[in-house]
């Protein structure tokens, strides 16, 4: 008789794009979060925490087909095997497009406009890479049902403000704004779009879209050769171009060269550079209102500029769009020097809602990277990659563990983070190596001395962990690592070391 087959036991380890957050890692994004819904809340706007899972159809972007029902999207049937299927269902891809769906399905119950925010975890179905995961949170604010210019210049203001709430400096930040309408313009002069025809030259205003897209990585004749016949890469494959002429090119270049020394001078060029399309010209004049209300509210063009280079999905926004880039110096994983980059970014979006409704409702809003803003903030040495951790109070005395558990209440009480250790204390150093682990910032040790004396032993061992790298211990000797103290002083005495070491 054949044995029955072992089980194979599970791997234990992450799916393939997705990763597990620590500790730290979690209480930082938390303070984070609620430090940007603090910004977002004093502009007047209302949390919406929506469904993670979405019919496929309401999510729009990504709709299956019988050969890719999974493509970009994690997706899949309800009842697949019953005579009769029911609907596609998929893992929110944004926090946009759940917004669309909200507000098409609750519009009569909803004020108009309709102000909100939303954070949380969206899912891509996407081949991940170094930085690049399939899950990743989003910090999301939205003003549906607002036509004016005013709304989009708030939605920049904004957007400052929580990049210096969380920690970022004025002068290492940027929020650079652009308007889809001015680039319609462009290519209206250009003679590769038709007012009276927009799917006239939809072929080759694709390539010119996806030309400007890559300005950042081709620079600017990699873009030109894209205008124009083609391009060939380092590996010799050739890209065909949008085969414009040189003056259809020169338009288009001077668009993405068109950033002069002030917002004015900037305005003035592209001004000159839509005359005779009326959609571009009213796509300058809402650059320079945003310009005007940004002046008025004192956020100057050292922290909100009109860019004409910002191109962040030209093809989806229909009018004002914005990018706040980090502006400070790193090094990338050669070493070599670079900004941050961008890490948050949005712009106007009139066209979703119609696909719910039938009618144009006009929307803008942005989308901030919280995982991004973190790994800024630490590269700038703002934030500790290790939060700190409790005051652990020890136990040399199974017996007196009720004492033990007084000590902590206490601490707790006075809004110190505490615990007694539980592990096995026959081993007084573990207990150490357990709080030096745990990032504890102070040891609390009693024995039977101390009871019988009424005091207590206090570790400072984020003092004691320096001395133990110095070369010399005179630096520190006006500040021992371990003090005794009596039993009432504890929560006062703990205290004091947290501050000093803070």
């Amino acid at each position: 008789m054949a044995k029955p087959k072992k089980t194979p036991r599970p791997k234990a380890e992450t799916p393939k794009g997705f990763r597990d957050y620590f500790g730290a890692e979690v209480t930082q994004r938390a303070e984070m979060l609620h430090k940007i819904a603090q910004v977002y809340h004093r502009y007047g706007f209302d949390a919406l925490e929506s469904s993670g899972v979405e019919t496929v159809q309401a999510l729009g972007k990504f709709l299956p087909d019988v050969d890719r029902p999974n493509e970009g999207v994690f997706a899949w049937q309800e009842d697949a095997e019953a005579d009769k299927p029911g609907d596609w269902l998929a893992l929110r891809y944004d926090l946009t497009a759940p917004l669309a769906r909200v507000y098409a399905q609750h519009r009569n119950d909803l004020p108009t406009p309709y102000r909100r925010y939303a954070m949380g975890p969206v899912w891509r179905n996407e081949k991940p890479g170094p930085g690049r995961f399939r899950q990743f949170y989003q910090c999301d604010a939205d003003t549906v049902g607002a036509p004016s210019v005013a709304a989009d210049a708030e939605i920049c203001a904004m957007l400052a403000d929580c990049l210096e709430e969380v920690g970022i400096d004025r002068g290492d930040y940027i929020v650079r704004v652009n308007n889809r309408k001015v680039l319609n313009g462009v290519m209206e002069v250009a003679g590769v779009l038709d007012p009276a025809n927009p799917d006239n030259f939809a072929h080759e205003r694709g390539i010119v879209l996806r030309a400007i897209d890559k300005l950042d990585r081709l620079g600017l004749d990699g873009v030109r050769a894209l205008l124009g016949a083609g391009r060939k890469d380092d590996s010799g494959d050739f890209t065909d171009g949008a085969g414009l002429s040189d003056a259809q090119a020169d338009v288009v270049m001077g668009f993405m060269q068109a950033k002069r020394d002030s917002g004015a001078e900037t305005v003035a060029r592209l001004r000159d550079l839509v005359a005779g399309s009326e959609t571009g010209a009213q796509g300058v004049d809402e650059l320079e209102t945003i310009a005007d209300l940004m002046a008025v509210g004192g956020y100057g063009a050292d922290r909100v500029e009109i860019d004409p280079s910002v191109v962040r999905g030209l093809g989806y926004y229909t009018g004002p769009v914005f990018e706040a880039e980090l502006t400070f110096e790193i090094q990338d994983e050669k070493g070599r020097p670079r900004n941050f980059g961008s890490v948050a970014g949005g712009g106007r979006y009139d066209d979703l809602v119609k696909r719910f409704t039938g009618q144009e409702v006009p929307a803008t809003g942005v989308s901030i990277g919280v995982d991004r803003l973190l790994a800024a903030l630490q590269a700038k040495g703002r934030m500790s990659a290790q939060a700190e951790g409790p005051v652990v109070v020890t136990v040399m005395d199974k017996a007196r563990m009720s004492d033990y558990q007084a000590m902590v209440a206490e601490l707790r009480q006075a809004g110190i983070r505490a615990e007694v250790y539980l592990g096995n204390p026959k081993n007084f150093g573990n207990q150490l190596k357990y709080a030096d682990r745990r990032a504890s910032p102070v040891a609390v040790i009693a024995g039977e001395d101390e009871f019988d004396k009424g005091m207590i032993q206090i570790k400072d061992l984020i003092l004691g962990a320096k001395i133990a790298e110095s070369a010399t211990l005179e630096e520190w000797k006006d500040r021992p690592s371990q003090y005794e103290v009596a039993r009432g002083d504890l929560v006062s005495k703990v205290r004091e070391i947290m501050e000093l070491n803070r």
